[in-house]
């Protein structure tokens, strides 16, 4: 048996049967410019979404999420919102902490109640929620 040698082209030409390789897709929108919620805007909403005494009802139809919906259904005799069962006399929104590689923002929530008492729970933000809600609720006790 005599060995033939190939020539360059018989080499190539089974690489060239093979489908082109496809370009890489950038993604629509680069990186950097997702959406992300800031320690400022978290602290706005959960401001404006608990008020003095409660979320609104619109509040709690439109700026929750579907697990905090499904968690109250779960708890009809207490608001899993204000880990309460009534109303707080005012409600005042500690400090946001983000944590960008979490994608998530929380903030102490101090319910204020008669006589000098007082609550606390944990409110979570989803950084890339669109639009803004509240994404869960954390009772201290």
């Amino acid at each position: 048996m005599k060995i033939t040698p190939y020539s360059l082209g018989a080499l190539l030409l089974p690489l060239l049967a093979l489908p082109a390789p496809t370009p890489a897709v950038a993604h629509p929108t680069p990186v950097a410019a997702h959406h992300r919620h800031s320690a400022a805007a978290i602290s706005a909403f959960l401001t404006s979404f608990y008020g003095h005494h409660g979320p609104s009802d619109l509040d709690r139809e439109l700026r929750i999420s579907q697990q905090l919906k499904d968690k109250q259904a779960h708890t009809p005799l207490s608001d899993v919102l204000l880990c309460a069962q009534n109303e707080p006399e005012d409600i005042a929104i500690g400090t946001v902490t983000v944590a960008q590689a979490a994608g998530v923002g929380w903030a102490t929530v101090t319910t204020h109640w008669g006589g000098d008492r007082t609550d606390t729970f944990t409110a979570y933000v989803r950084l890339d929620s669109r639009p803004i809600k509240l994404d869960d609720v954390i009772c201290a006790g």
